[in-house]
């Protein structure tokens, strides 16, 4: 039975899933979340009511939480890509990476993101200006935890990578990450020439004009 992808090409957490899919050249359906298909809407709430996407239908199975859908993946559908290694300490290694782009670049990306989009009466300046510091804090670790290796858990491209990608993506056009930095500078570059990523950042091309800051004429 075909896997079912409720995502949008646009979307950092679906593109961190859609990293995964293309690397093991996993096939799959779009369910293109769109504001054009409200059918599609409607089926996708009654999959998950909190509306978070990406979501992965595999047959009566819903599986939800980007993290969760990749390992699912390596388990039930695996390809010759292993994104977690086999070996629990070098498989912690990788998760907790993981949890480092979600909640520390990914996270404060974000939330400048949203507060560009509501009114000037209810935007939070202290809010975001904490925002752009813990990116600056987070560019400045991941900047020494770079320079001795190639991928974010070591030599090879895993989960924390799937997730690397999209967000420094992204937060690069939120909050540029600074010439100081090279390391991490570097590390997106090398994102950015995989052919997974490089692949799911051409799908979205199309939607550029959504991205609330001003898509740079750059990546």
């Amino acid at each position: 039975m075909t896997l079912k992808l409720y995502a949008h090409p646009f979307s950092s957490y679906c593109q961190k899933a859609l990293v995964a899919l293309y690397e093991n050249g996993t096939p799959f359906e779009w369910r293109l979340l769109s504001q054009d298909n409200p059918q599609l809407f409607e089926e996708f709430a009654a999959l998950w009511p909190l509306k978070r996407f990406p979501v992965l239908v595999d047959g009566d199975r819903t599986v939800i939480e980007t993290s969760v859908i990749i390992e699912y993946l390596g388990l039930y559908h695996p390809g010759p890509v292993s994104l977690l290694p086999a070996d629990a300490r070098a498989a912690l290694e990788v998760r907790s990476m993981d949890r480092f782009f979600d909640n520390y670049i990914s996270t404060p990306q974000q939330k400048i993101v949203a507060d560009s989009l509501r009114p000037e009466a209810e935007r939070d300046a202290r809010g975001v200006a904490d925002a752009r510091a813990m990116l600056d804090i987070a560019y400045g670790w991941l900047d020494k935890h770079m320079a001795d290796r190639e991928w974010a858990a070591g030599d090879s491209f895993s989960l924390a990578d799937c997730g690397a990608a999209p967000f420094l993506f992204y937060a690069d056009w939120t909050h540029r990450i600074g010439t100081s930095f090279a390391n991490v500078i570097a590390y997106r570059k090398r994102l950015l020439a995989r052919p997974s990523f490089a692949r799911a950042v051409d799908e979205a091309r199309p939607y550029r004009p959504l991205f609330p800051l001003g898509a740079p004429a750059r990546d």
